[in-house]
């Protein structure tokens, strides 16, 4: 079986006892790695070893403790790397076996271990600007060391949903067949390191996929949570930026791993989100509710953003196994709880591509 026979019945399964609330960390931590029965179901059928290669940041872990889970459901004896420039401790006693690598050394990919699976994570978005050398290195220079390395080998590589124009709600978001127009420096680099996983695709026979994701969100950080802790503190929403993507990024994650299957070469392109447009006015009204606040408004709705078509994604892989009405009663709860969050804003309302 391979991904694009995936059902949507099967994609639910293992998620029929999702809680009212999640009440602390330890369970936030075991929903969002979670891995649904397709993603156990891969590690049977792969062929090789894994790396996530950028295991670190905000998804990145939630990967890994989830292809390390799938592994251990499946009983195989698929390997699974985190390769990083970071301290990996924490996935080391998850199971990982860990792998140091900064792909800004030259001789960095040659240590990289020989595996026929890789989840490209690294990139760079926040603190672009005054540094736009440095975002274009970690973009697209890490990417080209990278690919070259890879060979003939298959990689799923995180881009993302900027590297498409603004687009209008009723335009019901950019499809893969929306032709690239990046707006700012940090976009452009993530177009620029997809042209990289193509170039080697082409000169080598690499099999890509990119993941083209917005946004991924949990309960300590992500669209949901920016306007939820706004609502809740009496902060003014700015709602220039008047709609939203968002997708569990347990789903994301499985998603990642499933999508494996789906590199190809040429590459692919697959966009990753939820499959409503939010209307940011309508969810801090929502969240008031849940919290007992008045939503504190102001501006008027351009009528553009960054929103994404990911009808193929949920054709392949099913609805999300969290829904976005769940996600919002979560959010609602674990701010008002006064629960930790990563206090680290998504800047979803930019339009002009300066982070």
């Amino acid at each position: 079986m391979s991904a694009e026979t995936i059902s949507a019945d099967s994609s639910l399964r293992n998620f029929e006892d999702l809680p009212d609330r999640v009440r602390d960390v330890e369970q936030l931590e075991e929903l969002l790695s979670r891995p649904g029965r397709p993603a156990v179901d891969l590690m049977r059928r792969l062929d090789g070893d894994l790396m996530i290669l950028g295991a670190s940041g905000k998804i990145g872990p939630t990967l890994m403790r989830m292809a390390l889970r799938a592994v251990q459901e499946a009983g195989t004896k698929t390997r699974v790397f985190a390769a990083d420039c970071v301290c990996l401790k924490d996935l080391a006693a998850a199971g990982a076996q860990t792998v140091p690598c900064d792909l800004l050394d030259p001789r960095a990919a040659a240590r990289l271990p020989k595996v026929a699976n890789v989840i490209y994570m690294v990139g760079r978005k926040f603190g672009s600007s005054g540094q736009e050398s440095l975002t274009w290195a970690i973009n697209v220079l890490a990417a080209a060391r990278a690919a070259e390395a890879l060979g003939q080998g298959r990689v799923a590589a995180f881009s993302t949903g900027c590297v498409y124009p603004l687009m209008t709600p009723d335009s019901g978001g950019a499809t893969e067949q929306t032709p690239p127009a990046p707006v700012g420096e940090y976009a452009m680099s993530c177009l620029g390191r997809e042209r990289m996983f193509d170039h080697f695709s082409h000169a080598a026979g690499l099999r890509v996929l990119h993941f083209r994701l917005n946004y991924a969100v949990e309960l300590r950080y992500g669209v949901l949570v920016d306007v939820a802790r706004k609502v809740w503190t009496g902060q003014p929403i700015d709602l220039t930026t008047g709609y939203a993507n968002v997708l569990w990024q347990g789903d994301v994650c499985n998603q990642a791993l499933l999508g494996l299957e789906l590199a190809a070469c040429p590459p692919r392109v697959l966009n990753v989100t939820g499959p409503q447009i939010l209307h940011i006015r309508d969810l801090a009204r929502q969240f008031g509710r849940l919290m007992g606040r008045e939503p504190v408004l102001a501006g008027t709705e351009n009528n553009l953003a960054y929103l994404s078509n990911a009808a193929r994604a949920q054709e392949l892989f099913g609805p999300p196994r969290v829904d976005t009405d769940r996600l919002i009663r979560w959010t609602a709860d674990w701010i008002a709880g006064g629960r930790t969050t990563l206090d680290k804003p998504t800047h979803y309302e930019t339009q002009n591509g300066t982070y």
